[in-house]
């Protein structure tokens, strides 16, 4: 029986694997909830709960830089704050107005009318919009690190 929750719970963190490039998939908390379901299935045998705390700030954190790195992003490239709440509210709206292109390009159009709305010359809040683009990139790079990485050390704790 454990083998089927043991796959079970892989094809959950594959999807959740997938949902790290994916945007309209909940990457990180798909895994998690992965990590959670065979916890409970196999009366955590396999790792502690004290462990599912430490995941799930790690999955808390991977959730809110999501939101925070088309800001970031935009402030490296140069961005007021008029263009990083831009950004903040362009990833917000992006995800309820656009789906999945509103996930990956609602920080980058927040960003630029956050600048124009301040009166910012157009190539500064272009630049603050490529910055925001590129920190969703980045986010997106990471999650998909810490995704291998969650997965990997759920093979190490049951395999192993």
């Amino acid at each position: 029986m454990t083998t089927l929750f043991f796959i079970i719970t892989l094809l959950i963190m594959l999807a959740g694997l997938a949902g790290t490039v994916i945007p309209l998939l909940p990457g990180i908390p798909l895994i998690f909830a992965g990590y959670l379901l065979f916890g409970l299935l196999t009366h955590w045998q396999y790792y502690s709960l004290n462990s599912m705390v430490v995941l799930g700030m790690i999955t808390a954190l991977s959730v809110l830089l999501d939101y925070w790195v088309g800001a970031a992003g935009a402030k490296k490239y140069g961005a007021s704050s008029a263009g990083v709440w831009g950004a903040l509210i362009g990833t917000v709206v992006g995800i309820f107005t656009m789906g999945f292109f509103g996930i990956i390009f609602g920080p980058l159009i927040g960003a630029v009318a956050g600048e124009l709305l301040a009166g910012k010359p157009q190539r500064q809040a272009l630049n603050a919009g490529m910055g925001a683009f590129l920190g969703f990139l980045a986010g997106s790079l990471f999650k998909l690190v810490l995704g291998l990485v969650m997965i990997a050390l759920f093979f190490w704790w049951v395999v192993f």
